[in-house]
């Protein structure tokens, strides 16, 4: 029997690796992040618009960098086929964090909640013409950490506004992309 086909050895290689993760202390996380900050202050006469611009623009940063994680990575691995979540079922949410460093306004945070179905991975597959289950699913996730990203800077909008009124962006910005995800049940 060759390795590719020999359940033993494939369950032995598993095993392999996640003694050599938890070895370097990289328990598994089932979130992946990214935090991006914002520095360049705003000229004093910036218009409302220029300034909201520069807050998605850290946020988009963010999403870039939790979109090419390794952590996202991790998740999309959990996927394999005799990986830990059954039935490729997995339900999660994407929030997104402004947080104002130069200013006491309390941190701005929306979130948006999502669910992959093995539907969703076998569109992934025809998509993708691969059956690597961690390929499909790193698709899907950032598929889904795409839209969610989008819903919660939608929902979290007029409270930025808010914050741009009050001038709270005025200093320092930091923005955080996170994807939580859990097995479906």
């Amino acid at each position: 029997m060759s390795f590719r086909t020999n359940p033993d050895r494939i369950l032995d290689n598993i095993d392999r690796q996640r003694n050599r993760d938890d070895a370097e202390g990289s328990h598994f996380s089932r979130d992946a992040s990214a935090r991006e900050l914002a520095t360049d202050v705003p000229a004093l006469d910036a218009t409302t618009t220029e300034r909201l611009r520069r807050l998605f623009q850290a946020v988009s940063r963010a999403y870039q960098a939790a979109a090419q994680s390794g952590e996202l990575r991790k998740l999309a691995a959990r996927f394999q086929t005799i990986g830990d979540i059954s039935n490729h079922h997995a339900r999660g949410d994407v929030s997104v964090s402004i947080q104002y460093l130069d200013h006491d306004r309390p941190d701005d945070v929306g979130m948006a909640p999502f669910e992959i179905l093995p539907e969703a991975l076998e569109e992934a597959k025809k998509e993708t013409r691969t059956s690597r289950a961690d390929v499909n699913a790193m698709k899907v996730l950032r598929e889904e950490l795409r839209d969610g990203v989008m819903a919660a800077y939608q929902k979290m909008e007029p409270r930025l506004r808010d914050g741009v009124r009050e001038r709270a962006d005025m200093g320092h910005v930091a923005a955080q992309v996170t994807m939580d995800l859990r097995p479906g049940g």
